[in-house]
């Protein structure tokens, strides 16, 4: 797994990545990366965000394990977990964006910027073929 950064990102998907948002279906809906498929690594849930444990399976049915991925959250910290589970599944090359979409804050507080921030390519709502909905779907059909 390899860490990059917001900046970096257009690159790597006109080289073939896919960029995975990881981030709930409330939070890809409102805005996301122009592209991205969504898989949540975390769900909602009555005693608050939980692991979402069908997260890999879905993931796999989707791509396969040679895939590669760009993976991005909100601030970097679940597409780091993310990363990490699908790292343990058996996918080889994924990438860990780092301050997500939204951005991260250091430890001083100072905001380093997210791909929004960015003016990185965005778009909102459910795109066909991309929402979880559909690709949890798919993955049940298999």
């Amino acid at each position: 797994m390899k860490n990059v950064t917001p900046k970096e990102c257009p690159a790597l998907l006109a080289a073939g990545y896919a960029y995975l948002d990881v981030r709930t279906v409330e939070e890809f809906e409102a805005g996301h990366p122009a592209g991205a498929y969504n898989v949540p690594v975390m769900t909602r849930g009555p005693m608050g965000m939980q692991p979402n444990p069908a997260f890999a399976k879905v993931v796999a049915a989707q791509f396969p394990k040679t895939a590669k991925l760009v993976v991005g959250c909100q601030s970097g910290m679940r597409s780091l977990r993310a990363c990490e589970e699908l790292a343990a599944a058996g996918f080889t090359d994924v990438a860990n964006m780092e301050c997500g979409f939204g951005g991260a804050r250091d430890p001083y507080g100072n905001v380093t910027p997210g791909w929004q921030a960015c003016g990185l390519p965005t778009e909102s709502g459910k795109p066909a073929g991309r929402t979880y909905a559909e690709i949890q779907a798919a993955a049940k059909a298999r």
